[in-house]
Protein backbone atom coordinates (compact mmCIF):
# COMPACT_ATOMS: atom_id res chain seq x y z
CA UNK A 1 0.00 0.00 0.00
CA UNK A 2 1.22 3.52 -0.85
CA UNK A 3 1.65 5.80 2.02
CA UNK A 4 -0.81 8.90 1.15
CA UNK A 5 2.53 11.25 2.69
CA UNK A 6 5.38 10.00 1.02
CA UNK A 7 6.47 11.04 -2.82
CA UNK A 8 6.76 8.82 -5.63
CA UNK A 9 10.96 8.25 -7.01
CA UNK A 10 8.90 9.36 -10.49
CA UNK A 11 7.74 12.69 -8.84
CA UNK A 12 10.75 13.53 -7.58
CA UNK A 13 12.71 12.82 -10.50
CA UNK A 14 10.63 15.06 -12.62
CA UNK A 15 10.07 17.60 -9.84
CA UNK A 16 14.03 18.56 -9.59
CA UNK A 17 14.77 18.05 -12.93
CA UNK A 18 11.95 20.44 -13.88
CA UNK A 19 14.03 22.95 -11.83
CA UNK A 20 17.78 22.55 -12.99
CA UNK A 21 17.48 25.32 -14.60
CA UNK A 22 16.51 27.21 -11.58
CA UNK A 23 18.13 25.38 -8.99
CA UNK A 24 21.70 26.64 -8.34
CA UNK A 25 20.26 30.76 -7.77
CA UNK A 26 18.33 29.81 -4.46
CA UNK A 27 20.09 26.52 -3.35
CA UNK A 28 21.45 28.45 0.10
CA UNK A 29 20.95 25.76 2.28
CA UNK A 30 22.50 23.43 0.06
CA UNK A 31 25.44 25.00 -0.07
CA UNK A 32 25.56 26.01 3.64
CA UNK A 33 25.12 22.54 4.76
CA UNK A 34 27.13 21.07 1.56
CA UNK A 35 29.86 23.34 2.23
CA UNK A 36 30.17 22.16 6.03
CA UNK A 37 30.83 18.70 5.03
CA UNK A 38 33.71 19.71 2.13
CA UNK A 39 35.55 21.46 5.37
CA UNK A 40 35.09 18.22 7.49
CA UNK A 41 36.70 16.39 4.61
CA UNK A 42 39.69 18.81 4.67
CA UNK A 43 40.32 17.71 7.81
CA UNK A 44 43.56 15.51 8.19
CA UNK A 45 42.34 11.64 8.03
CA UNK A 46 44.39 9.10 9.43
CA UNK A 47 42.52 6.92 7.00
CA UNK A 48 43.19 8.70 4.06
CA UNK A 49 46.33 9.50 3.96
CA UNK A 50 46.36 11.52 0.70
CA UNK A 51 46.14 8.21 -1.39
CA UNK A 52 44.22 8.59 -4.94
CA UNK A 53 40.80 8.04 -4.13
CA UNK A 54 37.39 7.43 -5.95
CA UNK A 55 34.75 9.57 -5.35
CA UNK A 56 30.90 9.30 -6.10
CA UNK A 57 28.65 12.36 -4.87
CA UNK A 58 25.48 10.58 -4.59
CA UNK A 59 22.10 12.86 -5.22
CA UNK A 60 24.92 15.36 -6.98
CA UNK A 61 21.74 17.35 -8.54
CA UNK A 62 23.31 19.98 -10.67
CA UNK A 63 26.89 19.07 -10.01
CA UNK A 64 27.89 22.29 -7.62
CA UNK A 65 29.79 20.38 -4.95
CA UNK A 66 30.48 17.37 -7.73
CA UNK A 67 32.92 19.54 -9.43
CA UNK A 68 34.25 21.37 -6.08
CA UNK A 69 34.89 17.91 -5.08
CA UNK A 70 37.37 17.45 -7.81
CA UNK A 71 39.83 20.15 -5.98
CA UNK A 72 40.14 17.63 -3.00
CA UNK A 73 43.44 16.69 -4.45
CA UNK A 74 43.19 13.08 -4.20
CA UNK A 75 40.93 12.20 -6.78
CA UNK A 76 41.65 10.58 -9.41
CA UNK A 77 37.69 9.55 -10.79
CA UNK A 78 34.34 11.06 -9.74
CA UNK A 79 31.27 10.47 -10.20
CA UNK A 80 27.94 12.56 -10.07
CA UNK A 81 24.56 10.23 -9.58
CA UNK A 82 21.11 11.26 -9.11
CA UNK A 83 17.84 10.35 -9.73
CA UNK A 84 16.78 12.81 -11.94
CA UNK A 85 17.75 12.56 -15.59
CA UNK A 86 17.19 16.08 -16.26
CA UNK A 87 19.43 17.10 -13.59
CA UNK A 88 21.90 15.04 -14.63
CA UNK A 89 21.76 15.96 -17.94
CA UNK A 90 22.34 19.65 -16.78
CA UNK A 91 25.14 18.69 -15.13
CA UNK A 92 27.15 17.17 -17.51
CA UNK A 93 26.20 19.85 -20.07
CA UNK A 94 27.74 22.80 -17.68
CA UNK A 95 30.73 20.72 -16.16
CA UNK A 96 34.09 19.99 -17.38
CA UNK A 97 35.08 16.64 -19.07
CA UNK A 98 36.33 14.35 -16.74
CA UNK A 99 33.81 13.58 -14.66
CA UNK A 100 31.56 10.52 -14.83
CA UNK A 101 27.51 11.51 -15.02
CA UNK A 102 25.15 8.34 -14.11
CA UNK A 103 21.38 8.23 -13.17
CA UNK A 104 20.81 5.73 -10.62
CA UNK A 105 19.19 5.45 -7.55
CA UNK A 106 20.56 5.37 -3.82
CA UNK A 107 18.75 2.38 -2.73
CA UNK A 108 20.42 0.38 -5.52
CA UNK A 109 23.43 2.49 -6.05
CA UNK A 110 25.08 0.78 -9.81
CA UNK A 111 28.20 0.30 -8.48
CA UNK A 112 30.62 -3.06 -7.53
CA UNK A 113 31.60 -3.71 -3.90
CA UNK A 114 34.54 -2.23 -2.34
CA UNK A 115 34.25 0.23 -5.74
CA UNK A 116 34.43 4.22 -3.57
CA UNK A 117 36.97 5.72 -1.62
CA UNK A 118 34.80 8.56 -0.87
CA UNK A 119 30.83 8.85 -1.06
CA UNK A 120 29.34 12.61 -0.48
CA UNK A 121 25.77 13.37 0.00
CA UNK A 122 23.91 16.60 0.33
CA UNK A 123 20.50 16.82 1.16
CA UNK A 124 19.10 13.95 -0.93
CA UNK A 125 18.55 11.11 2.08
CA UNK A 126 15.68 12.71 3.50
CA UNK A 127 13.55 12.45 -0.14
CA UNK A 128 14.31 8.48 0.82
CA UNK A 129 11.08 6.71 2.29
CA UNK A 130 13.51 5.08 4.82
CA UNK A 131 17.57 5.94 5.26
CA UNK A 132 18.76 2.63 6.10
CA UNK A 133 18.49 0.96 2.67
CA UNK A 134 20.69 4.00 0.98
CA UNK A 135 23.07 3.49 4.19
CA UNK A 136 23.81 -0.12 3.89
CA UNK A 137 24.39 0.44 -0.10
CA UNK A 138 26.57 3.11 1.10
CA UNK A 139 28.72 0.76 3.12
CA UNK A 140 28.54 -1.87 0.76
CA UNK A 141 30.29 0.24 -1.58
CA UNK A 142 32.82 1.92 0.29
CA UNK A 143 36.31 0.37 0.31
CA UNK A 144 38.06 -0.30 3.64
CA UNK A 145 39.25 2.74 5.18
CA UNK A 146 36.51 4.70 3.04
CA UNK A 147 34.72 7.73 4.17
CA UNK A 148 31.27 8.85 4.04
CA UNK A 149 29.96 12.34 4.43
CA UNK A 150 26.04 12.96 4.24
CA UNK A 151 23.49 15.54 5.34
CA UNK A 152 19.97 15.63 5.81
CA UNK A 153 16.87 17.40 7.25
CA UNK A 154 14.66 16.28 9.87
CA UNK A 155 11.26 16.43 11.08
CA UNK A 156 10.66 20.01 12.49
CA UNK A 157 12.33 21.11 9.47
CA UNK A 158 9.86 24.37 7.78
CA UNK A 159 7.62 24.34 11.05
CA UNK A 160 6.52 28.03 11.04
CA UNK A 161 5.17 27.23 7.11
CA UNK A 162 3.44 23.90 8.34
CA UNK A 163 2.07 26.03 11.00
CA UNK A 164 0.72 28.36 9.25
CA UNK A 165 -0.94 26.29 6.10
CA UNK A 166 -2.64 23.99 9.07
CA UNK A 167 -4.24 27.28 9.67
CA UNK A 168 -5.16 28.16 6.46
CA UNK A 169 -5.62 24.75 4.95
CA UNK A 170 -6.51 22.03 7.70
CA UNK A 171 -6.59 18.83 6.72
CA UNK A 172 -4.43 19.12 3.83
CA UNK A 173 -0.71 18.76 4.17
CA UNK A 174 2.04 21.06 2.27
CA UNK A 175 5.23 20.26 3.93
CA UNK A 176 7.22 16.88 3.14
CA UNK A 177 7.48 14.19 5.52
CA UNK A 178 11.26 14.55 7.36
CA UNK A 179 12.52 11.66 9.38
CA UNK A 180 12.00 12.00 13.05
CA UNK A 181 15.59 12.92 14.76
CA UNK A 182 15.39 9.70 17.39
CA UNK A 183 14.58 7.26 13.85
CA UNK A 184 17.04 8.60 11.85
CA UNK A 185 19.66 8.05 14.66
CA UNK A 186 18.69 4.39 15.36
CA UNK A 187 18.75 3.88 11.41
CA UNK A 188 22.51 5.34 11.45
CA UNK A 189 23.61 3.18 14.39
CA UNK A 190 22.19 -0.52 13.51
CA UNK A 191 23.92 0.84 9.85
CA UNK A 192 27.11 2.70 10.53
CA UNK A 193 28.62 1.49 13.68
CA UNK A 194 30.34 4.84 15.75
CA UNK A 195 29.10 7.00 13.11
CA UNK A 196 29.29 10.71 13.88
CA UNK A 197 25.48 12.51 14.17
CA UNK A 198 26.22 16.21 14.18
CA UNK A 199 22.94 18.08 14.19
CA UNK A 200 21.75 22.03 14.15
CA UNK A 201 18.45 23.78 13.62
CA UNK A 202 19.68 26.56 10.99
CA UNK A 203 17.38 30.21 10.15
CA UNK A 204 17.23 31.45 7.27
CA UNK A 205 15.87 34.91 6.59
CA UNK A 206 12.72 35.56 3.50
CA UNK A 207 11.14 38.59 2.56
CA UNK A 208 8.02 37.32 3.28
CA UNK A 209 6.39 33.72 3.37
CA UNK A 210 5.65 33.74 -0.84
CA UNK A 211 9.56 34.24 -0.92
CA UNK A 212 10.08 31.05 0.83
CA UNK A 213 7.14 29.31 -1.42
CA UNK A 214 8.80 30.44 -4.53
CA UNK A 215 12.60 29.42 -3.67
CA UNK A 216 11.08 25.75 -2.70
CA UNK A 217 9.65 25.63 -6.11
CA UNK A 218 12.33 26.87 -7.59
CA UNK A 219 14.42 24.28 -5.73
CA UNK A 220 12.26 21.46 -6.87
CA UNK A 221 11.38 20.63 -3.31
CA UNK A 222 7.81 21.55 -2.86
CA UNK A 223 5.41 19.22 -1.43
CA UNK A 224 5.23 16.03 -3.28
CA UNK A 225 3.26 13.23 -1.60
CA UNK A 226 0.44 11.58 -3.34
CA UNK A 227 -2.46 13.03 -1.49
CA UNK A 228 -0.89 16.34 -2.83
CA UNK A 229 -3.75 18.64 -4.61
CA UNK A 230 -3.28 18.33 -8.08
CA UNK A 231 -4.62 21.83 -9.01
CA UNK A 232 -3.11 25.48 -8.44
CA UNK A 233 -3.34 26.89 -4.76
CA UNK A 234 -6.99 29.15 -4.28
CA UNK A 235 -4.74 32.45 -3.85
CA UNK A 236 -7.51 32.91 -0.74
CA UNK A 237 -5.87 29.94 0.52
CA UNK A 238 -2.44 31.78 0.34
CA UNK A 239 -3.02 34.93 1.56
CA UNK A 240 -4.73 33.09 4.39
CA UNK A 241 -1.14 31.19 4.81
CA UNK A 242 0.72 34.20 4.88
CA UNK A 243 -1.31 36.18 7.79
CA UNK A 244 -0.65 33.08 9.75
CA UNK A 245 2.94 32.56 8.96
CA UNK A 246 4.96 34.03 12.54
CA UNK A 247 6.64 37.20 12.58
CA UNK A 248 9.73 37.68 14.26
CA UNK A 249 9.85 39.80 17.38
CA UNK A 250 12.36 42.37 15.66
CA UNK A 251 9.90 41.77 12.12
CA UNK A 252 10.31 39.83 8.88
CA UNK A 253 10.24 36.13 8.56
CA UNK A 254 12.20 33.37 8.69
CA UNK A 255 12.44 29.20 8.15
CA UNK A 256 13.89 26.84 10.25
CA UNK A 257 15.72 23.81 9.15
CA UNK A 258 16.70 21.11 11.34
CA UNK A 259 20.01 20.11 9.63
CA UNK A 260 21.95 16.26 10.16
CA UNK A 261 25.49 15.66 9.17
CA UNK A 262 26.55 11.61 9.40
CA UNK A 263 30.25 11.49 8.93
CA UNK A 264 31.94 7.79 8.88
CA UNK A 265 34.90 5.89 7.81
CA UNK A 266 34.53 2.10 6.89
CA UNK A 267 36.54 0.30 9.30
CA UNK A 268 39.84 -0.65 7.88
CA UNK A 269 40.76 -3.98 7.94
CA UNK A 270 44.42 -2.97 9.62
CA UNK A 271 43.12 -1.06 12.10
CA UNK A 272 40.67 -4.39 13.22
CA UNK A 273 43.80 -6.23 14.21
CA UNK A 274 44.54 -6.77 17.40
CA UNK A 275 47.07 -9.08 19.16
CA UNK A 276 46.07 -10.93 22.03
CA UNK A 277 49.24 -11.29 23.93
CA UNK A 278 47.23 -13.44 26.52
CA UNK A 279 46.00 -15.69 24.22
CA UNK A 280 49.18 -15.73 22.01
CA UNK A 281 46.99 -14.93 18.97
CA UNK A 282 45.80 -12.41 16.43
CA UNK A 283 42.21 -12.10 16.48
CA UNK A 284 39.80 -9.59 13.73
CA UNK A 285 37.22 -7.91 15.58
CA UNK A 286 34.18 -7.16 13.59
Amino acid sequence: MIDAYLASKTDIARGFGTARATYESVSRLQRLMGNAMFEELQQPSASQNNLPCHVLDLGCGTGWFTRKLVGLGCVVSIMGMDLSPGMIGHAGASSPSGIDWVVGDAESIPLPDQSCDLIFSNLMIQWCTDPAPVLRECRRVLRPGGRLAISTLLEGTLWELDQAWNQADPGQKHINRFEPEAAFRAAVSRELSEAKIETKTLRLPYSSPLALAAELKQLGAGYKAANRRMTVTAPGRLRAMCRNYPVEPEGGFVASYEAAWVYWSSPDINDKTQIDTRMGQTSLYG
